[in-house]
């Protein structure tokens, strides 16, 4: 292979690992490092350091020293030339890096476990089934690397881990340095694992708001995401019912007027208050629209909509008055203009009515809808309501 292709692999290589490298940190401040002695022939367990929430992998080495030796360099001044784990997972020349320069002539093998029960049990009888990894050829230096998602000996919430060594040498004392190193995860630092968001979002689509949206997985996720910035999940958990209340409240507010999420909230709305019309539900639409409205994100047609709900709820003067905000949005609107002579009819206002409706009567209200139709089939549903129906023949014989 001449030069010019090892420099472009060395690129290549350089560049896929520099994209490869996982947003964390290795943790030396609650890094393990214990000298244990160990009796002829015996057995033994040591626990490491509780790992840090957010633990994905840990390194660990196994050091057999004579008597006057001394470790020459430490696992977490050896790790400081590594970015992150991937360096490690390269094969047999990771684990090499790893290894320490000495090691004395004794030899041991090791278990590990994830409980002190399974541990104690290894002192008792030197079985290893319970184990979640053993080396069971003797040897005098190991180094290894566990990841969350290939290792039982590493799962989620994984808080400790128990060694377990026996001696090989069954007249002298053994020397044995055990040095573990976790990687800890920015993001799952914070505490915040698959479950403690499924609370977040459970909660959350309980909530007046989320109950108020025919979809609230974006509003609630809204919410999650702000939560987790300002919390770890251990301090959230630590508030007061009532902090916790208003958190959700401060939150809700500003993701209910994030622009995204609020087109989509008053879009349901829309959506829930034209079904329950059809359905001749007005009273149950009027609060939809009424809080399109009173957020200040209504259209003409919402105008519309609730004047429409409104006449047929028999309150007229709530109708006219909608209805005329509705003009000043948009006094091109005639569903706006229809329902405005609907109201002015059934309340006894004909002269009023009778203006409006002969003004438009050659138009259309919609593309494919003309005046004279919508009108003849708002009447029908006014008559069947029980609304005063006396003028409706006067109107459709203008139309004459």
């Amino acid at each position: 292979m001449n030069l010019k292709k090892i420099f472009v692999l060395f690129l290549i290589s350089s560049f896929y690992n520099a994209f490869a490298q996982k947003d964390g940190y290795w943790d030396k401040e609650r890094a393990t490092t214990k000298e244990i002695i160990v009796s002829a022939g015996n057995r033994i367990t040591v626990k490491t350091e509780d790992l840090p929430v957010g633990t994905t992998e840990i390194v660990y080495r196994i050091t057999l020293l004579d008597e006057n030796q001394q470790m020459a360099n430490s696992l977490v001044s050896v790790l400081k030339a590594i970015p992150d784990p991937y360096g490690i997972g390269q094969g047999s020349a990771g684990a090499v890096f790893l290894m320490s320069k000495i090691s004395g002539d004794d030899k041991c093998t090791y278990a590990l476990f994830t409980s002190d029960a399974n541990a104690k049990k290894y002192v008792d009888d030197g079985k290893t089934k319970d184990a979640c990894f053993f080396q069971d050829e003797p040897l005098s230096k190991d180094a290894k690397r566990l990841s969350l998602d290939k290792s039982s000996c590493l799962e989620v919430n994984t808080n400790t881990i128990w060694f377990g060594f026996e001696s090989k040498n069954w007249l002298l004392k053994q020397k044995i340095v055990l040095e573990v190193v976790p990687w800890v995860d920015t993001k799952l630092n914070r505490g915040w694992n698959q479950d403690n968001k499924n609370e977040i979002i459970s909660l959350c689509k309980t909530s007046t708001m989320a109950q108020k949206m025919a979809n609230s997985d974006d509003f609630c996720v809204c919410i999650l995401e702000k939560i987790m910035k300002q919390y770890r999940y251990g301090e959230f958990q630590k508030l007061l019912s009532i902090e916790k209340n208003k958190v959700y409240k401060d939150f809700g507010n500003v993701c209910y007027n994030d622009a995204v999420i609020s087109k989509n909230v008053f879009n349901d709305l829309r959506t829930q208050a034209n079904t329950l019309i059809k359905l001749q539900k007005y009273n149950e639409a009027i609060p939809r629209l009424n809080t399109i409205i009173n957020a200040g994100k209504a259209t003409a047609i919402d105008y519309s909509a609730i004047g429409y709900s409104y006449i047929l709820t028999k309150q007229y003067g709530k109708a006219i008055k909608f209805l005329k905000e509705g003009e000043k949005l948009d006094d091109t609107e005639l569903l706006v203009k229809l329902n405005l002579a609907h109201a002015y009819l059934v309340s006894d206002k004909y002269s009023d009515a009778k203006a409006i409706y002969k003004k438009y009567q050659l138009q259309n209200v919609t593309d494919s809808l003309s005046w004279i139709e919508k009108t003849k089939q708002d009447f029908a549903v006014f008559q069947k309501a029980g609304l005063p129906s006396s003028d409706f023949e006067r109107v459709l014989k203008l139309y004459n």
